[in-house]
This record gives structure tokens, C-alpha cells and sequence, in this order.
């Protein structure tokens, strides 16, 4: 990817267009959940429902996270949860590329983010290092199920190099695209142990995150380093925590990238207003790349782009037991 420090590269490519612009719509988290917003989605139902207002919008991709069934406020890695979120998304969005988390949330352990991926998805997250942070968990209350107090989480996700390649190689045996979650440059030296032990395939894709805790700052200077060390064959998407979600697909769409907006990473439209949903935040990233000249990837060019099956995956629900 040389859009960024090649100048007539870019200028050329400026003036004859980026190309197709991914949209994922990232539409619920490991973390937080309706406490903190009231159509952040829980239950599989739910989940399809905003992964089509999404989908209705222009998203061609939709990143996921399940929850356990009866404890909603936490992350699951069972993959039966995982078939039927796809089973009900696939049937509402035909052709969505769907990608589930393998990041999770604080609770789930390695042995279920491996698990997770028996769900078949066409893409899946991979974080390239150990996940570092400290947030407050605002209270639940008690009929949202999983009711807790107010609480501080401090503590460090340990990807490892081995772990790494451990998620690779199953993504790889179940034919699953890695999407590559890169925080901050050093982690770099996991893409390239990637590379050498052959575990990935072009177009390598990499998604930056920007402006959460250990990531890069949020910043056009850091965005740009990130894109100077991507790897030849490497495409890119940004998303951009909190208030840094709207500054960073701005940028992403001018330096010729991808997008993920949504609910995971972003509750509010503007300061002192929040998102009506995920819809919402897919049709403003859609507009924005109308006015900067950004053609709109249908899921047919996104799979071309992310080199995944031209054929969208099928999925069935489990069985009731």
C-alpha cells in the first residue's frame, strides 16, 4: 500500500479516485452493553436486527460479538451462539460479509476465542498484542439481567506470539479472512511473524484502531506512520474510538481505506446526542463518502477487495437441544 508516501501515487489517485470504500458496521461490543445505550444489541435477535438496519444503509461487513445466553452483560466465545447470530444475519443480509470477534471481552478466555471461530465466519478479528486497559463499568440495573454495581476494570488481554499464530492457523484451516487489529506500530513485528510462518495471504488486512488505551493516539501524524509500515499486498480500515471515530473515517476515506463505524466503538452522533442506532452511524460514513467522491462498496466488490469467497457462506442454527 503505497497511497500515502508515494506523492504522485496518491495525487494520481486523487484525481481518477480511491476506489470502492469498505463500510463495517461494528454493531455491539464485549464490553458495554444496553446500561449504556438502549439499541446496543444483546440477544442473537437483536443482533441481526441492527446488523440489517446496517446492512439496509450500505454496510457490506458486520463485525459481532455474542453474549452468553442468560448473562448478557458478558461475552461469550460458544460457538453455537456464535451459528445462530450468522443463521439469523445471513437470512436477513444475503450477501454481508460477516465477521465475528475473536477479541471477546474481559472474561473470555483464550480456549473460548478459539472456540468461537467453529462458527465459520467469513472474517474474524485478530488482535496483533496484549490488550492493556482500565475502564469504569457503569452500573446494570437488575432488569437488563446480569445486574451489577458500578465497578473498575484494570487488567491486560495477554496475546501472545504464540496465541497469535495459534488463532491464525485455525482461521486458516476453516478458511477464515484474519482481520488483523493493529493498535500501535510495534505490533507490526506480529504481522511480519505472520508472514514468515506463511499463516496469512494477500490482501493482508490490517485495521487499525486509533485512540483507545495503548493504541496510537488518534492522530493524522500516527495514522500516516501506521499506513508508511504496512506490508506490500496490504490493504487497510480505521475505526476511531469515541469521539475520534468521525476525524478517522474522514481520514481513512482520503488516504484511500476502509472504514468500521457503529456502536462498539461510538454511541454518540455528535456532542450531546447520541446515535439512534447503527443504521445511523453507517448512513453518515455512506454521505461522507459521497461528498469526498468515495464509491460505496456493495458486498460483492468488498469480497473481491478482501479476497473472501465470491459466494456468501451459508449458515444453519444449531439445533435446539
Amino acid at each position: 500500500m503505497d497511497t500515502l508516501y508515494n506523492t504522485y501515487r496518491w495525487l494520481e489517485q486523487a484525481r481518477q479516485g480511491f476506489g470502492p470504500l469498505i463500510v463495517t458496521a461494528a454493531v455491539n461490543g464485549g464490553v458495554q452493553g444496553k446500561e449504556t445505550h438502549e439499541r446496543l444489541p444483546e440477544t442473537p435477535e437483536e443482533i441481526a436486527a441492527q446488523a440489517k438496519e446496517a446492512y439496509d444503509a450500505g454496510a457490506s461487513v458486520v463485525h459481532i460479538h455474542g453474549r452468553r445466553p442468560g448473562d448478557p452483560a458478558r461475552a461469550t466465545g460458544d460457538p453455537d451462539v456464535y451459528a445462530e447470530i450468522n443463521a439469523r444475519v445471513r437470512a436477513s443480509c444475503p450477501d454481508i460479509v460477516i465477521n465475528n470477534t475473536t477479541g471477546g471481552g474481559p472474561t473470555t478466555t483464550m480456549e473460548e476465542r478459539i472456540a468461537c471461530l467453529g462458527a465459520l465466519p467469513e472474517l474474524a478479528s485478530l488482535n496483533m498484542g496484549p490488550d492493556m486497559s482500565r475502564f469504569t463499568l457503569v452500573a446494570r440495573p437488575a432488569e437488563l439481567g446480569s445486574g451489577r454495581e458500578e465497578t473498575v476494570y484494570d487488567g491486560c488481554v495477554p496475546f501472545t506470539y504464540g496465541v497469535i499464530r495459534q488463532l491464525a492457523a485455525t482461521m486458516r484451516e476453516h478458511g477464515i479472512k484474519p482481520e488483523m487489529e493493529v493498535y500501535q506500530p510495534g505490533q507490526f513485528w506480529a504481522v511480519r511473524d505472520l508472514l514468515e510462518a506463511g499463516l496469512i495471504e494477500p490482501p493482508y488486512l490490517h485495521q487499525f484502531v486509533m485512540g483507545y488505551q495503548t493504541s496510537s493516539f488518534a492522530t493524522p501524524e500516527h495514522v500516516c506512520g501506521l499506513v508508511r509500515e504496512l506490508p506490500a499486498g496490504a490493504i487497510f480500515a480505521i475505526c476511531g474510538i469515541g469521539p475520534f471515530q468521525l476525524p478517522m473515517t474522514t481520514l481513512s476515506m482520503l488516504l484511500g481505506g476502509h472504514v468500521r463505524v457503529g456502536l462498539e466503538d461510538n454511541l454518540y452522533y455528535a456532542r450531546g446526542r447520541r446515535l439512534r442506532g447503527n443504521g445511523e452511524a453507517v448512513e453518515r460514513a455512506v454521505r461522507m463518502a459521497g461528498e469526498l467522491n468515495r464509491e460505496v462498496a456493495t458486498p460483492a466488490q468488498a469480497r473481491e477487495l478482501l479476497g473472501v469467497d465470491a459466494r456468501p457462506r451459508a449458515y444453519a442454527a444449531p439445533k435446539a437441544a
